[in-house]
């Protein structure tokens, strides 16, 4: 099934020989979900004859099926569409916002998300002759020995480093001369922080070609994506944009666009819906929608028009400079992050752009902090000075905050301005959002 997808430099076809493409792996997905999966079968899904374009009139499936399905029958849910024998490998969500769900993969499977998070690291520019250091966590999450894997696949050399020991981490890109590195957004603060405060070495030293980054918000921002590269003096691109129960990588951008290629058309189809309607979007340039996604050749647990969560502004259909046909998008935020104030929907990924548009009044660093269930009358924000900036200013620094993100926003905002370095730096996933129960 995926001997056409062995080589992650061959990028997926061109507009329209995919939706052939697409139409027969769906097919034989179809054939694959209707024989084995209880699940669907259960929720009255129904898929005979049903072609891509047919798929409109099925009910998409939402994250907390899979994970009712789960707690019922079994740590794979009963949507599991193989023998059990068959499996290779298991991970499970990092559960940033709730239980996390269990992820099985044949030797099929995995192979398939090489290939495909392959060709996102070599759209971004890593090069075979990168030795790439790859900080993200080792243990359920697939951030970790998947995307280890999937730059192996691109034909780099990779030092399996992983999550903490920082000082560590500095020592080895010296000792190795490592020329590229696999981490969050916010890590490179980190590595900042202490490279400052431990050593006599700039970030610059380090001599870091590229940064690949994934796994939280931020870098597709080009104010903060400029940050880092001045900073560092590396060429900073999202490659890691995907989802782990659908692909560990679906997209990341090339060195044409600051936008984000969908490199997994020949693996998943997508589509887009209208978050509040669900009514289906046309993938066109300007179209916004949250991404949902149908799975074609995945063997252990087949996903049917799955609600990613992830609203996306489509930025291109055609051609792009760099060659690649796919269409192109922007993360517009999650829907399950998005919350309403006073009728305006906020999304975090909005207040980070206008956070970031201030870099002599703020570090880059903030929390939203969520009261209760809602509804709500303003956005409550911490705020991390900059560096420079002595505690006398922060009530200056809070009302020029609350202004632009009043003007950004359309919405009232009140700010706490904390000290630097306050709010944690981390090589894991960081969330934007604190609750707080009512």
């Amino acid at each position: 099934m995926v001997d056409e997808m062995s080589d992650p430099t061959i990028g997926s076809p061109g507009e329209r020989d995919l939706r052939a493409l697409q139409e027969v792996r769906w097919r034989a997905q179809r054939d694959r979900v209707a024989a084995w999966s209880a699940f669907y079968r259960r929720t009255g899904r129904a898929f005979d004859g049903v072609g891509l374009d047919g798929l409109v009139a099925v009910e998409p499936t939402r994250k907390e099926e899979l994970l009712a399905s789960q707690a019922e029958y079994g740590p794979f849910g009963d949507y599991l569409a193989c023998d059990e024998r068959e499996l290779r490998r298991i991970h499970r969500t990092s559960g940033l916002t709730g239980r996390g769900l269990v992820l099985a993969q044949t030797a099929a499977d995995t192979a398939v998300m090489h290939v495909v998070g392959g060709r996102s690291m070599l759209a971004a520019g890593l090069e075979r002759t990168d030795r790439v250091v790859h900080c993200l966590n080792y243990r359920l999450w697939t951030g970790g020995l998947t995307d280890h894997l999937i730059l192996e696949a691109a034909g780099a050399t990779v030092v399996p480093f992983g999550v903490g020991d920082t000082r560590l981490l500095i020592e080895t890109i010296l000792e190795l001369g490592v020329t590229a590195i696999s981490c969050t957004p916010s890590y490179p603060a980190l590595i900042e922080k202490v490279l400052r405060a431990e050593t006599n070495f700039e970030p610059r030293d380090l001599g870091l070609r590229i940064g690949l980054f994934g796994g939280e918000p931020g870098i597709e921002n080009p104010d903060f994506r400029s940050r880092i590269e001045e900073t560092f003096g590396m060429i900073a691109r999202n490659a890691n944009f995907g989802l782990s129960e659908v692909l560990s990588i679906l997209g990341g951008q090339c060195d044409a666009s600051g936008d984000l290629h969908f490199h997994a058309g020949d693996a998943v189809f997508a589509e887009l819906l209208e978050p509040t309607s669900g009514e289906r979007v046309e993938i066109t340039e300007g179209a916004v929608g949250e991404l949902v996604l149908t799975h074609l050749l995945k063997e252990a647990q087949p996903l049917v028009r799955y609600r990613s969560g992830d609203v996306v502004s489509i930025t291109g259909t055609g051609l792009c400079a760099c060659g690649r046909t796919s269409f192109r998008f922007r993360m517009t935020g999650r829907a399950d992050d998005m919350f309403n104030v006073r009728g305006v929907n906020i999304f975090p990924t909005a207040v980070r752009e206008i956070i970031d548009g201030q870099p002599t009044l703020t570090s880059g660093h903030f929390r939203i902090v969520i009261r209760g269930p809602g509804p709500y009358d303003r956005v409550e924000i911490k705020a991390e000075a900059a560096e420079s900036v002595p505690q006398e200013r922060y009530d200056e620094i809070a009302g020029a905050l609350e202004a632009a993100l009043r003007d950004g926003l359309r919405a009232s905002a009140v700010v706490s301005v904390v000290p630097h370095g306050s709010l944690g730096r981390t090589a894991e996933k960081t969330s934007l959002i604190e609750r707080v129960p009512a």
